[in-house]
């Protein structure tokens, strides 16, 4: 018998209510006409960088829908460096603290260990 998986689906997009609360801490994104490549909204760029989160996906192998791997992932070092991302993220962990709660009272931590190749020597 075949009985089929439940999967849940996961947000391919960010919703607009949720867009409409993080898109003022982006900086202005370049005008329409400028001369060069092609302008990558940063809607289209923060799926992107949202999508490789998630996955763990390598940045070359990010599906065409979110545009250049390298432009993502250019933009989400600039972001990181303007300290631009880690207000996203912070705004994102409250609106979802808000509508589901994050559950603060405990800690993961995820590490490796690796032997010294010289006993400490």
């Amino acid at each position: 018998m075949n009985k089929s998986k439940k999967y849940i689906r996961t947000i391919i997009r960010i919703p607009d209510d949720l867009w409409n609360e993080i898109k003022n801490i982006l900086p202005d994104e370049k005008p329409e006409k400028t001369i060069g490549r092609p302008i990558v909204p940063y809607r289209k760029v923060l799926d992107g960088i949202m999508f490789i989160l998630r996955t763990g996906s390598q940045w070359k192998m990010l599906p065409k829908e979110y545009g250049s791997g390298s432009t993502c992932h250019r933009r989400f070092q600039e972001w990181r460096e303007s300290d631009i991302f880690d207000k996203l993220w912070t705004r994102l962990l409250q609106i979802y603290d808000l509508k589901k709660g994050i559950k603060w009272n405990w800690q993961s931590l995820d590490s490796i260990s690796v032997k010294s190749p010289l006993g400490g020597r």
